[in-house]
């Protein structure tokens, strides 16, 4: 018999549902992002660790999440940054190499992006 009682969950009118397996592919895929997100974005390895398409990967991801595989990658990485960005001893081309992008300029990019300002506006403002 299978074990469902991991799969419910409670809603906020108390009615019991199922995730699912897009919800559980979706945890699937944050975990793996959570683990790699160091390593270069490849939709590709993600969804082959998952034995997915891509294409249907960031479909369902996205309608679970409202955001797309690589948006979640951006935001881990950005969050990790975001810790090192209180430390004053490191450099912020450090900071971006630590959290795996190759450039500072492209890590910059990114954090501005996903948070609405700086890395360096970001570290003056919260220190």
């Amino acid at each position: 018999m299978l074990d469902t009682s991991n799969l419910k969950t409670e809603s906020e009118n108390g009615i019991m549902t199922f995730k699912g397996a897009r919800y559980e592919l979706t945890e699937s895929a944050k975990q793996y992002i959570d683990l790699h997100y160091k390593e270069k974005y490849s939709l590709n390895a993600l969804a082959g660790s998952l034995f997915v398409n891509g294409s249907y990967l960031t479909r369902v991801f996205r309608k679970c999440t409202g955001m797309t595989p690589l948006e979640y990658h951006n935001r881990c990485r950005c969050e990790e940054a975001k810790k090192l960005l209180a430390r004053p001893d490191l450099s912020i081309s450090f900071i971006g190499n630590e959290v795996g992008f190759v450039s500072s300029a492209h890590f910059s990019r990114i954090f501005k992006e996903t948070e609405g300002i700086t890395p360096s506006a970001y570290r003056l403002k919260h220190m």
